[in-house]
């Protein structure tokens, strides 16, 4: 399947994203918008392949004016029902419904790995104004932990997770260098929400039903080895939270 394919395929599962897919640390979403901030004005962003609007309630609650922008009409109305007020548009991030120098700040969060890295930056740089702030966001569940590195092991890497253990992303003109960032964390879920983490995965979503067979299976054996998640306990999921930011000049 196309990575086209795969990119607009997350709508199919957008109530299993919402609850299967974590949110974003308040400070390294902060960290994003830092260099943009202004006393006494609310910044203006665009969260943009938003999904269900895990970045952007983050974004929201910061204080800022928030559009969200996304090619999948379910995943859209998933982000309506969530964050309440938000204006949305049907776009990508190398197609911003949105105009010229309009805005202070664009930030993607699971979502730079679809893009085309020199379309999309020029499309971003258009909607900026000069000085503004492009923000990439990601959260990576850590695979030094041995349970967690078999349940990766038994989904198989996503495109994410091989971008940030490889070359890391990359931005083109009119953008300079990227900062990075890191944060380490851990989410507390039960066996119901770990089996919708999983199944919002784009490979999971768009397998034929023998490959999903066989990742569940897979799943299922590791799940059994954590102590109580299986008898209804919840278990302590560890990430990293990989953050980054560019500026417009």
């Amino acid at each position: 399947m196309a990575r086209s394919e795969k990119s607009t395929s997350f709508g199919q599962a957008a109530s299993a994203y919402e609850s299967g897919r974590p949110g974003y640390p308040a400070d390294a979403v902060a960290w994003l918008l830092e260099p943009v901030r202004e006393e006494g004005r609310a910044l203006r962003v665009a969260d943009v392949g938003a999904g269900t609007g895990k970045l952007t309630r983050a974004v929201v609650e910061l204080g800022a004016d928030v559009v969200a922008v996304d090619p999948d009409a379910d995943m859209l109305a998933a982000l309506r029902e969530a964050v309440r007020g938000v204006p949305t548009f049907a776009g990508t991030a190398e197609h911003l419904p949105l105009p010229d120098a309009g805005l202070d700040a664009v930030v993607l969060g699971q979502a730079w790995h679809w893009v085309d890295v020199e379309a999309a930056s020029r499309e971003v740089g258009r909607v900026l104004r000069s000085g503004g702030s492009l923000g990439l966001i990601w959260n990576i569940r850590d695979d030094a932990v041995d349970w967690v590195r078999r349940l990766t092991a038994a989904m198989g890497g996503s495109n994410a997770e091989v971008l940030l253990a490889t070359t890391g992303p990359r931005v083109a003109e009119p953008f300079g260098p990227l900062e990075h960032r890191e944060w380490r964390w851990e989410r507390h879920l039960t066996l119901p929400v770990l089996r919708e983490l999983v199944s919002s995965r784009s490979d999971i979503i768009t397998a034929d039903p023998s490959t999903r067979e066989r990742i569940d299976a897979a799943v299922d054996e590791v799940v059994a080895s954590v102590p109580g998640l299986a008898d209804g306990g919840a278990v302590a999921l560890p990430y990293v939270t990989h953050a980054f930011r560019a500026r417009r000049p």
